[in-house]
C-alpha cells in the first residue's frame, strides 16, 4: 500500500503551520515548527512570489496532509465531491471527515490520524458489528463505530478511555466513553468542520 514515509514535521513546516500530525508532540515546546517556523530545505527562509496558482496549490497540499491522503486519492475525492449536489468544496471536506481514520481521531480514540490508521489496519475497530480494517472507509449516518471487545484493555484504548473529553468532539459524532463507542448522528456539514482549509481555493486549483 502506497503511503507517505517521510518526516511528518517537515510537512507542517512546509505549510508554515501546525497540522497536528504527531499527536501530543505538536502541543509541546519540542515541536519543530516552534523552533524553525519556516519551510525545510536550503531555500526555506526565502520568500517565493505568492502567485495565485501557488496559493491554490499550497491549500490543496495542506488539506491532503491534514487528512493523510495521497495525491491520487485526493483527486478521486474531488471528482466524487464534484459529482454530488451542493458546493464541491464543502462536499470534499465532508467526504474527508467521514473517513474512518478521521472519525477515530476526532472521537479522541487516537492521538493522531496516523495512529488511527495503524489501529484500524490492525483490526481493532468494528462498524455496525463488522470488522473494518480500511482507514478510508466512509462512515454513514446512524453508523456505530466501536473498539473490538478483545482490544478494550489494550494500552492505547485504556489511555484513550481515560482521556476522552479532553479534546472537543464534533457535533455530528457522539462518544460513549465507557463502551468505547462512536455514534454517527449525521453527516458533517461545513460549520462543524474546524480544519483550517479554504476549500474554495482547492476548487479553483482543480478548475483550471
Amino acid at each position: 500500500m502506497a503511503r507517505y514515509t517521510g518526516a511528518d514535521c517537515k510537512l507542517c513546516r512546509r505549510e508554515k503551520m501546525k497540522l497536528f500530525l504527531k499527536g501530543s508532540k505538536c502541543e509541546g515546546p519540542k515541536c519543530p515548527i516552534e523552533i524553525r517556523p519556516y519551510p525545510p530545505g536550503e531555500h526555506g527562509r526565502g520568500r517565493p512570489k505568492e502567485t495565485e496558482y501557488l496559493v491554490q496549490l499550497r491549500e490543496k497540499q495542506k488539506a491532503r496532509r491534514i487528512y493523510g491522503v495521497l495525491e491520487k486519492q485526493f483527486s478521486n475525492y474531488y471528482k466524487e465531491a464534484n459529482r454530488r449536489q451542493g458546493r464541491t468544496g464543502e462536499n470534499l471536506l465532508s467526504l474527508l471527515e467521514r473517513r474512518l481514520d478521521n472519525v477515530v481521531y476526532r472521537a479522541g480514540f487516537a492521538k493522531s490520524r496516523d495512529m488511527a490508521r495503524q489501529l484500524i489496519r490492525h483490526g481493532h475497530f468494528l462498524v455496525n458489528g463488522k470488522k473494518v480494517d480500511i482507514p478510508s472507509f466512509l462512515v454513514s449516518e446512524r453508523d456505530i463505530v466501536e473498539v473490538r471487545q478483545k482490544s478494550l484493555e489494550d494500552t492505547p484504548f485504556a489511555v484513550a478511555r481515560a482521556e476522552v473529553g479532553e479534546r472537543p468532539v464534533p457535533a455530528w459524532l457522539e462518544v460513549i466513553a465507557d463502551k468505547m463507542h462512536i455514534l454517527v448522528h449525521a453527516l458533517p456539514v461545513r460549520q462543524q468542520i474546524d480544519s483550517p482549509v479554504q476549500e474554495q481555493l482547492i476548487v479553483e486549483y482543480y478548475s483550471k
